[in-house]
């Protein structure tokens, strides 16, 4: 296995999807319009504590709840896990608390089947070329690089 197989994937967000993209999304999210499933993640960061806050698609699949990461292994994934799963969503004023359990790669190709289904005009580049009517083959080929969580709900803090 080579070295490059064994470091985490992520693909960076580019200065406009990073400096307008997502502060557009993430602004009309927190001011209480969902566009297309968005919410907003918030979640301590693993060194600074600060609270991170990004937008993110949640899916909603066969009656359950899914975060994907199209990016790869990012930093709202690697604070979720190092927060024990647990992050807040929000829209506009309403805040939902999570925990999150990280689904393993084989139980990932309904679910990233489904993701893409929804959101590939957004995020379909980030999936090498692998769609939402490819074969369960390329979706398990893939799932390694697309961190999947599937989320719990937590009772609200008081």
């Amino acid at each position: 296995m080579a070295a490059a197989d064994l470091e985490p994937h992520y693909r960076r967000p580019g200065w406009f999807t990073k400096h307008v993209l997502n502060r557009a999304v993430a602004g009309i999210t927190r001011l209480g319009v969902s566009v297309w499933g968005s919410r907003v993640l918030e979640v301590p960061g693993r060194t600074s504590a600060k609270l991170q806050r990004i937008p993110v698609n949640l899916l909603r699949h066969d009656g359950r709840r899914y975060l994907v990461s199209a990016r790869g292994e990012g930093q709202w994934v690697r604070n979720v896990r190092a927060n024990g799963g647990r992050f807040d969503l929000l829209v506009g004023r309403r805040r939902s608390h999570h925990q999150a359990h990280e689904l393993p790669n084989a139980d990932k190709v309904d679910v990233l089947r489904a993701y893409l289904a929804r959101w590939k005009a957004e995020v379909g580049v980030f999936f090498d070329g692998v769609d939402a009517r490819s074969s369960d083959e390329a979706m398990l080929a893939i799932s390694a690089k697309h961190p999947v969580f599937v989320l719990d709900d937590l009772p609200a803090q008081a």
